[in-house]
């Protein structure tokens, strides 16, 4: 499967990224503590070379708790400052400034030295559409700045937000990749929501999502969904999701005539309870 889009804004976008660069002191990428390989633009290494970067794992209320530590170690090992918050009830936001003053200690000292102590600190925000950026940056500047939508790609052209009075924000449009063609990454983007759910039918991705529950998660789709055992799965067996789902389905009482299960409500239900963490705690990838 290979999902193509790369729409001119996000041309003009990395544009701006690679033009604005000298006029920030650091960079902070905003990703989804669920799916952190996923939710990384692969360009933005290239791009961003060079700055000192914190990286935020947000939604980290909804994310493993394990598997989240796992990911801070790694970035860390990168050299890279990491923050872990949920940005909706802003836990975790208060130690943004703290990072970036620690993350640019060196350079801070640096500016001090040459007696320029107000010298205020511009930080790029960088992150996919819908990883919670501009709930991010509403709740670090303590009222509604950035647009913040649950759709993905809201916020189209750059603008500066200060935060207090020696730190600014540069907040950017989400960028994504020139096309897609990992499986697994589409998949995690489709599960958590950051693409649109038309570019795979739901009952697929519903499908999909209780294959890698049931053998990463057993317990949390057992008791989300009162299944007393989980159907056997053999080899290669490309119906498991679908069987799952209707299992799931059957249990709900989502039945149509004929006693059929509705795999489609079940499917958009599985979804919705994935993403707003009632389901549980799911990280999909490790480091």
């Amino acid at each position: 499967m290979e999902i193509q889009w790369y729409p001119g804004h996000m041309a003009k976008t990395r544009r701006m990224i690679a033009e604005q660069l000298k006029n920030v002191d650091a960079v902070c990428e905003i990703l989804d503590a669920r799916i952190p390989r996923a939710s990384r633009n692969p360009d933005v290494d290239g791009l961003t070379a060079g700055k000192p970067r914190l990286v935020v794992l947000n939604r980290a209320d909804q994310a493993d708790r394990e598997a989240t530590k796992a990911w801070t170690a790694h970035f860390k090992e990168k050299g890279w400052a990491v923050l872990e918050t949920d940005a909706k009830s802003g836990a975790g936001t208060g130690a943004f400034s703290a990072s970036v003053r620690t993350l640019l200690a060196d350079k801070l000292r640096a500016y001090a030295e040459k007696g320029q102590t107000g010298r205020v600190v511009r930080v790029m925000v960088l992150g996919i559409p819908n990883v919670g950026k501009s709930t991010f940056i509403n709740k670090i500047a303590g009222r509604k700045t950035a647009k913040a939508e649950d759709r993905p790609g809201v916020t189209r052209s750059k603008q500066w937000v200060p935060i207090d009075k020696g730190l600014e924000l540069l907040d950017t449009p989400g960028i994504l990749w020139p096309k897609l063609d990992d499986q697994d990454t589409a998949l995690h983007l489709a599960f958590t929501g950051a693409v649109k759910d038309e570019i795979l039918d739901t009952e697929t991705l519903g499908c999909h999502l209780m294959a890698y529950l049931s053998e990463h998660y057993p317990e949390a789709l057992k008791t989300g969904y009162k299944l007393q055992a989980l159907p056997e799965r053999e080899e290669n067996d490309v119906a498991f999701g679908w069987r799952l789902l209707e299992a799931a389905g059957r249990r709900r009482g989502f039945l149509v005539s004929g006693g059929e299960v509705d795999t489609e409500r079940m499917a958009k239900i599985l979804l919705d309870e994935f993403r707003s963490g009632k389901l549980g705690r799911f990280t999909l990838e490790g480091p």
